[in-house]
């Protein structure tokens, strides 16, 4: 399977693999560890903990659930979400930090498994050229929103909880 999946099955795949291992990591985390600051974020200079990783892979899981809805409705979407353009998504990432952030632990992570087991299914009830073999949003294709809003940021907030844990021996 190439890196960047190019059809429904390689799509399906992607996320399923990569959501079991970033919740494999997540769940190896003692919930005192969660609020812990130590992980890099996505505006320059800040510093986030893991609970705020999980916020930001629901939140974007949960947009492209909207999208999705949005469109079939024949309704216009604001990419990639009202009162933020693309090169905002620091602030974007923020917000969805915010809007999760009395949530404990253990619900986001139930509340990830949810969104996750959602866009499976949206994958599923499709067909492969409804995901693949037309333009969606601009040049790209709804696969390609999909797994560029959630299998690739699955992959690189792994990378950053693994080094949290790493760094605090867990």
């Amino acid at each position: 399977m190439s890196s960047v999946p190019k059809n429904k099955e390689e799509l399906y795949r992607a996320i399923k693999l990569n959501s079991e291992k970033i919740l494999e990591d997540y769940l190896s985390i003692p919930k005192e560890y969660a609020h812990k600051n130590g992980i890099e974020g996505n505006v320059k200079g800040a510093i986030i903990n893991v609970a705020d990783t999980l916020a930001y892979l629901i939140g974007w899981g949960q947009l492209v659930l909207k999208w999705h809805q949005l469109k079939s409705e024949g309704s216009d979407v604001n990419f990639p979400e009202t009162g933020y353009k693309w090169n905002e998504l620091g602030q974007l990432a923020q917000y969805f930090q915010l809007q999760f952030k009395s949530w404990s632990y253990s619900h986001l992570i139930l509340e990830f498994a949810v969104t996750i087991a959602k866009i499976l299914s949206l994958i599923e009830s499709l067909d492969n050229h409804s995901l693949y073999g037309t333009a969606w949003y601009e040049k790209y294709t709804l696969g390609k929103m999909i797994q560029l809003n959630t299998s690739s940021p699955m992959k690189n907030m792994r990378a950053k909880v693994r080094r949290f844990k790493k760094i605090n021996q867990i």
